[in-house]
């Protein structure tokens, strides 16, 4: 099981989500805490100045980004569309 924490980019933007939105990324960021789920979750490793980080969707369009800080440890980094690719 993955210890979870969250950059405070993440934190501030996530309180301003509705609540469903919000409940939808905490059911999806549980799942990730146990490795069995990343392929469930579609897990990927992303590439070009994100190359370090991995993401997984918790919608069609809602993505999060998130890095493994060591091997018990991930840091939720951000989340977006798409687009959130190019940020």
């Amino acid at each position: 099981m993955f210890i979870i924490s969250y950059a405070p980019y993440f934190a501030r933007r996530y309180k301003k989500l509705p609540k469903d939105l919000q409940e939808d990324i905490l059911e999806k960021i549980e799942l990730l805490k146990d490795v069995k789920n990343h392929e469930k979750l579609k897990v990927h490793k992303l590439h070009g100045r994100l190359a370090k980080t991995f993401a997984f969707s918790v919608s069609y369009e809602l993505r999060i980004i998130f890095m493994y800080e060591n091997q018990k440890s991930i840091i939720i980094l951000n989340f977006g569309d798409h687009g959130v690719y190019e940020r």
